[in-house]
């Protein structure tokens, strides 16, 4: 059983070297891990040369795959390109704990299709802490595309993988589907995330924000209104 891992990114030039070393280090054996694909939805960056460059010293095979802008689009266009029977997506700026592999395929193993991990962010601000501290519990509200995602392929498939009419909320809305079915497990290891759009938003205006979002969606908010608001609120 192997992992394909999949990330979406847009002009992370900068950074993504940083996660794919990594990823690579932090694998508990040279066996379970497929392949790594970068789906890069139009970057004006260095992006795309960077993953080259990298992957051309690597031997775990690390594949940059172009892609229309969005999350949700981006990381169907790579479960395509996957090979994998366990499909890992992880945002850019998250970074597994070490043996990630082998939590993931002990989780599968055991019948659990698809999870998580716990999340932390990188700041002691205690907003930030507290929020990490609300992942330990299995709950679907106290879920984010940051804690990363495992699904196997067959599963995702069958789910017909992310909802493309989202444009954020993508990753509320898979989970929301597969508690539904009850196929979901957390596995009590944290992702560190970086907590950079907090610093550059700022953490009340931000979470403020984010809560507004996942309100409009319980309420019945479409995924364009979702889009929207977040457009005007958070983007702006």
């Amino acid at each position: 059983m192997k992992i394909s891992i999949i990330i979406p990114i847009l002009n992370e030039a900068a950074t993504i070297c940083k996660l794919l070393s990594h990823l690579i280090q932090a694998k508990n054996t040279e066996d379970t891990i497929k392949e790594i694909i970068v789906v890069d939805g139009g970057s004006v960056d260095e992006s795309k040369k960077t993953v080259q460059n990298f992957s051309n010293t690597q031997r775990t095979p690390i594949k940059i795959v172009s892609s229309e802008k969005g999350r949700a689009k981006q990381m169907n266009a790579g479960a395509a390109e996957a090979s994998g029977d366990i499909l890992y997506f992880l945002h850019a700026d998250s970074f597994p704990p070490k043996g990630y592999d082998i939590d993931i395929i002990k989780e599968v193993h055991k019948g659990n299709e698809a999870g998580c991990f716990r999340m932390k962010f990188d700041s002691n601000h205690w907003w930030l802490r507290f929020l990490g501290w609300l992942t330990q519990f299995e709950s679907k509200r106290c879920r984010g595309g940051d804690q990363s995602q495992f699904i196997t392929a067959s599963l995702f498939k069958e789910i017909n993988g992310y909802d493309e009419a989202y444009v954020v909320y993508e990753d509320n809305d898979l989970v929301d589907r597969l508690f539904a079915i009850n196929k979901f497990v957390i596995i009590p290891k944290y992702v560190v995330t970086s907590a950079r759009r907090y610093r550059e938003v700022g953490v009340w205006r931000l979470q403020y924000h984010f809560l507004n979002i996942h309100m409009r969606r319980w309420l019945g908010a479409s995924s364009e209104d979702l889009y929207r608001y977040y457009k005007e609120k958070v983007v702006s």
